[in-house]
């Protein structure tokens, strides 16, 4: 036979058991393994084999011979049917894919159209005509073929609808959702963040063989999130010894500067161009049996090197920092039997810097001698162990536990002598002390370990044309946690600008003679804080006809935050999650589908809470007339403190005292969960064996926040009756322990409808005008999706995506990007009913217009070129002011003064609203990379060189802008207002060479 016609007839093979012929309705697997289902003769023996590891599996075909292998480990099978020991036909080589069911009809194939598909390779697009699920899945092989960075969130990146978030504290955004809602998953290990939420343990990137990225419609085994999940599996070996070693290399000259950025009057206020960066890393790895088709092991370490030396916005402090630390991953596959396996999956990515701290003169481009050093550990140890196990042909079990931990602990060599200081640019402007602020860069002393002890169990049980998939998952969050800030007294000094007469944040005035004020903060809080989250899940998903499947699953949620005594702080269950879909073969060959699904998805409340709200936290602000700065030495370098004038009103714990409350009056009893209801209606094509497109539309609307509040006044009382700091629902009924009888004394429960009454008004001369209620939060996201895909054929492959959204709200979740307040659950939004009111519109991570294009071409066999381009269009910006037309003066408000703004008679004052979005919206960004790639085969082995430059364009435009158009009470604009603060990363290089034996 020609080579022609074996590879065409080798891809029809392929095209007809992974596009043409689906029969069972599943097509969920669990989160770290892929699934095979199909139809063949009734009662046929059917084998899935695994010829490198020898896996083994044997199931009998029911009595209309559909069939279904659950819990497969990704990788290549062979597939055959037997009946009385004769073939039913050919066996057939099968791709098990993360997350995802192939479909193989196998001597028994029901009519299709194949003149509908022209084969022409041995790699095809495949539609999943029994998925209701939308989700990207990127190999190993495809990352290595591109210009993606190596690390997760590039990964991500690559999915339709997820951008990354424009603030301070970084992270991805799916689906016009916040930055502290997304879930990330290693071998069914959830190694997400959940003390804030943002952020998750990452493992060396060459530990990772395929990622599944989930922007909607995920099954009912998945929860805890209403943004995406990154789900991950790792490496693992096979009966071949196989061996290698791959370094990958970013010197600093393969860095291009940062841009410095100054204000109108030539000051600089943002120096990046000495920022300087140096990565390498060296990468060995090995994998084969123990024990052959039994035990087989994967195991690498990695050694990096990470050197990047940056400058304080001043150009006064340069700090050089050094990670060199050694990091390692392993899986160990244990075949017991054919119908028993046991898997082991570790990692670590403990990770120790030091910062050396040196003062600098820009100017002259010199750094002085060493003023302090910072030492910050980060990352942990990780580990998984599944027993996967076949109790019967229609029985499937899965059990996992594991731990994951993560690690953060900052201290420096000067946490004792050195109080922190910062000023605003406003202040800076009007008087620049001309040395460096403070003698510390480090602003506390911190350290907090979180671990995750993680079980769960799976099954998947077959009961004629209804497959039921049922668990149990549950877990145990600890945070161990103490911080402080650095220096005397443990005081933070922030400086600000403000005129006289003007109101600062605790109520009083600026005296005369006054440029400023100083606010010395203390916060400190210590303890070990638990929340406890299990949830339950049943899912049905029933075959109507061949062509058609429909799933129903519940969820049932529990969520239990506790203080550090161990009593339960918030606690919610019986949160019962929905999940809806069908898929519809439309023309029964497996080429065309339409399918769609709504489904409910609850947010758990993030461990900060646990340890800001119920753990005698010290949150204590004094404020000072600023009164011009004080020049001090130490160890020979000169620095800056404020001068403390006249105290400012009373000292503010109004935010932690030090002490515990009551936590009765502190939280709802009846609090409602945060959920997020979600709607996706899809339809995708094969145009031929290697073309496909798709097009889909997604609405997304979030139901309730769990946000503080300061309940002022309730309704038994007249309007008297404080209550304080609660964390519930806004815009809710708030029941919590209070005064009952007006004694002053709290005796019991009262509720308090927070939509129409919680917080007292009174005129100038402190009458009481009657109470006010909070805004209900809000947030839709609805998205139309395009997209269009080539498969890799040896030749080129391609993918597009275009996604059109609309992202609106008053809440843009548990953390606010456009005012870069990261405490999870504790935003301004909500604090009291002024902060958020008109404040609908477009939300900080609505993206209009979303342009995705990557693939890669085959210049020769041995030469490949690559490239990822990502174009996007800029959130909204938002003038926030600081003050309203009624009787509160703080935080970011939707008003801003425009006359009588130096009364002291809030009365007197004219406001204006300041809506979402009045300002414009940040520049369009465009992300080009590319890639060069050269690939060898020698006896024995392979040698892959890539050569990768990202932002090849070197673009750096704006992302983000500072948007306080008032920081005070005053009819002045903020002279920072509009400037911009955040850009885009510089172009790098990066090259990899990689040799695998």
């Amino acid at each position: 036979m020609s080579s022609s016609r074996h590879v065409r007839k080798t891809a029809l093979s392929i095209a007809l058991g992974l596009g043409l012929a689906v029969a069972f309705p599943a097509a969920y697997a669990a989160n770290n393994d892929g699934s095979v289902s199909g139809h063949t003769k009734a009662g046929a023996m059917v084998t899935v084999t695994n010829p490198e590891t020898g896996l083994t599996r044997k199931v009998t075909a029911d009595a209309n011979g559909n069939y279904r292998f659950p819990f497969l480990p990704v990788g290549q099978y062979t597939l055959s049917a037997t009946v009385d020991g004769q073939p039913v036909a050919p066996s057939r080589n099968v791709t098990v894919a993360l997350g995802t069911t192939t479909a193989v009809d196998i001597g028994a194939v029901r009519a299709t159209n194949l003149s509908a598909i022209s084969v022409t390779s041995s790699v095809l697009p495949v539609i999943d005509v029994s998925s209701t699920e939308s989700a990207t899945i990127v190999s190993r092989a495809e990352l290595s073929r591109l210009p993606v960075d190596q690390n997760v969130t590039s990964v991500a990146l690559l999915a339709p609808g997820v951008v990354k978030g424009n603030s301070n504290f970084g992270g991805i955004s799916f689906g016009g959702s916040s930055v502290a809602e997304n879930a990330f998953y290693v071998n069914g290990l959830n190694v997400t963040d959940f003390y804030n939420r943002n952020g998750f343990s990452e493992a060396p990137f060459a530990f990772y063989d395929q990622f599944q990225v989930k922007t909607g419609g995920y099954s009912v085994e998945f929860g805890r999130t209403t943004g995406g999940v990154v789900n991950a599996v790792a490496r693992s070996g096979t009966n071949e010894f196989h061996a290698g070693t791959e370094i990958t290399m970013e010197p600093s000259s393969w860095h291009s500067s940062a841009d410095d950025h100054y204000t109108p009057d030539g000051r600089r206020y943002i120096t990046a161009s000495r920022d300087t960066e140096s990565l390498i890393k060296t990468n060995v790895w090995a994998s084969g049996p123990i024990v052959k088709d039994k035990l087989f092991f994967f195991a690498m370490y990695e050694a990096r090197g990470n050197s990047p030396s940056n400058t304080n916005n001043a150009g006064t402090v340069m700090t050089d920092n050094q990670a060199d630390t050694g990091f390692w991953g392993t899986t160990i596959d244990w075949n017991v039997t054919d119908n028993n396996t046991l898997s082991l999956m570790a990692f670590s990515d403990k990770n120790h810097n030091v910062g050396d701290v040196y003062a600098y003169d820009f100017d002259t481009d010199t750094r002085g001698k060493r003023t302090n050093q910072v030492f910050t550990d980060t990352g942990g140890r990780n580990w998984a162990l599944t027993w996967t196990s076949y109790l019967t042909n229609d029985l499937s079990m899965k059990l996992m536990v594991g731990r994951n931990e993560r690690e953060s602990f900052t201290r420096s060599q000067l946490d004792l002598a050195c109080n922190v200081v910062a000023a605003s640019s406003a202040l800076l402007d009007i008087n620049d002390p001309g040395v460096p602020l403070g003698c510390t860069t480090s602003s506390t002393v911190y350290k907090r370990n979180d671990v995750r002890k993680q079980g769960r169990a799976d099954f998947e049980w077959t009961l004629g044309d209804h497959l039921l998939r049922f668990g149990y998952d549950h877990e145990n969050n600890t945070s161990d946690y103490a911080r402080h800030y650095a220096g005397p007294g443990a005081y933070y000094y922030n400086v600000y600008a403000a005129s006289t007469g003007a109101t600062i944040p605790n109520g009083a005035t600026l005296p005369a003679g006054y440029i400023g004020y100083v606010r010395a903060r203390r916060y400190e809080i210590a303890g070990t804080f638990t929340t406890v989250d299990s949830a339950y899940y049943l899912e049905d998903n029933w075959q109507v006809t061949p062509n058609l499947v429909l799933n129903a699953g519940l969820r049932n949620d529990s969520f239990d935050n506790q203080d550090a005594a161990g009593h339960s702080y918030i606690k919610m269950d019986k949160q019962i999650a929905p999940r809806l879909g069908f898929s519809w073969d439309m023309k029964g060959d497996g080429s065309t589908k339409l399918f769609g699904n709504l489904g409910r998805y609850y947010l758990p409340v993030a461990n900060v809470i646990n340890i800001k709200q119920a753990g005698g936290l010290l949150d204590e602000r004094t404020y000072y007339a600023f009164d011009g700065w004080e020049i001090k030495t130490i160890d020979g370098t000169q620095y800056a403190v404020p001068k403390l004038g006249p105290q400012l009103g009373n000292v503010d714990t109004s935010q932690g005292d030090g002490t515990v409350g009551d936590l009765r009056s502190e939280v709802d009893r009846n609090m409602d969960p945060v959920y997020q209801d979600e709607a996706i209606l899809g339809f995708q094509q094969m145009l031929d064996a290697s073309w496909s497109w798709g097009v889909s539309g997604t609405y997304r609307r979030l139901h309730n926040a769990i946000d503080d509040m300061e309940i002022s006044a309730t309704p038994q009382c007249g309007g008297d009756g404080y209550v304080g700091w609660v964390m519930a629902n806004p815009g809710k009924k708030v029941t919590v322990w209070g005064d009952t009888n007006c004694d002053g004394n709290a005796d019991g429960y009262i509720t308090i409808d927070t939509s129409k009454q919680g917080w007292a008004m009174y005129d100038a001369d402190g009458n009481y005008l009657g109470q006010r209620g909070w805004v209900k939060p809000k947030r839709t996201y609805a998205a139309l999706e395009l997209q269009l895909n080539r498969a890799w054929d040896e030749k080129w492959a391609f993918n597009a995506s275009y996604v059109m959204s609309w992202n609106r709200g008053n809440a843009e979740g548990p953390v606010n990007s456009d005012t870069n307040f990261d405490d999870t659950g504790r935003t301004e939004n909500f604090d009291d009913p002024w902060v958020n009111l008109g404040g609908d519109g477009y939300l900080p991570n609505d993206r209009r217009h979303q342009l995705k294009v990557r693939g890669t071409y085959a210049l020769t066999p041995h030469w490949q070129l690559g490239g990822d381009l990502d174009v996007h269009s800029g959130g909204p910006i938002t003038g926030f002011g600081v003050g309203n037309p009624y009787d509160a003066t703080n935080y970011h408000s939707y008003f801003i003064c425009v006359q009588n703004c130096e009364s002291p008679v809030s009365e007197d004052r004219v406001y204006e609203r300041s809506p979402r979005g009045k300002y414009g919206r940040l520049p369009w960004t465009y992300t080009l990379g590319a890639s060069l790639s050269y690939l060898r085969p020698f006896e024995g082995g392979n040698l892959r060189v890539k050569l990768a430059v990202y932002n090849l364009l070197n673009q750096q435009r704006t992302v983000q802008v500072d948007q306080d158009l008032q920081t005070d009470i005053s009819s002045s604009t903020n002279p920072t207002f509009l400037r911009p603060l955040g850009f885009q990363s510089p172009r790098f290089t990066q090259l990899t060479v990689a040799v695998d034996f």
